[in-house]
């Protein structure tokens, strides 16, 4: 079943409510969707029309960020080194993480409202998994590891370095030293 395309200004309306949605996730702030229509001037009710939870909205403000890591995990699948391809790809999404606030807070929501998000989020475990599992076969990862471990590990580092450091710079800087001590423990 197709739907039909959006009225221009319900497409517009649509961008500057996700627009300000972003914003206000980098900022930090809380995803009140009447704030959100206020700041997008529009009404409560358009808002409510294309996100009916804060949850929705946040999805959609994470989906390009996540559809971003999948298109990277895929292209790790296809490169020689199985341990450099993980670990390149642990590093980017240690970065995402830390640049895009919501990726971390989507990713570690216990469910999604979206099915997009939750086929985004499947798939991008089902590619982590498998390069996990070329790292494996390869011998270059300690077996008892699995996609499970790694997730909320990641998810930890990413925190970690969010909660010791004031500015994006050292939060990078710390994520990749907590990542660094993390692919240590995993290398063979």
């Amino acid at each position: 079943m197709t739907t039909a395309p959006m009225r221009k200004d319900a497409a517009r309306n649509w961008q500057r409510i996700v627009e300000v949605g972003r914003q206000l996730v980098d900022d930090g702030a809380p995803l009140q969707l009447n704030d959100v229509a206020r700041l997008a001037n529009v009404g409560v009710a358009t808002v409510y029309r294309h996100f009916p939870t804060p949850e929705a909205l946040m999805e959609t403000v994470a989906a390009p960020g996540l559809e971003a890591l999948v298109a990277r995990a895929e292209q790790a699948l296809t490169e020689d080194d199985p341990w450099q391809a993980l670990t390149d790809f642990l590093n980017t999404t240690l970065e995402a993480q830390l640049t895009d606030p919501s990726i971390s807070i989507v990713r570690a929501a216990p469910d999604h409202v979206l099915s997009r998000t939750t086929e985004i989020t499947t798939t991008l475990d089902s590619l982590a998994g498998q390069l996990l599992e070329r790292a494996h076969a390869a011998g270059t990862v300690r077996g008892v590891v699995t996609w499970d471990d790694l997730r909320p590990l990641m998810c930890g580092a990413a925190y970690a370095a969010t909660i010791h450091a004031d500015d994006q710079e050292t939060r990078l800087e710390s994520g990749r030293r907590y990542l660094g001590v993390m692919l240590h423990g995993l290398h063979t």
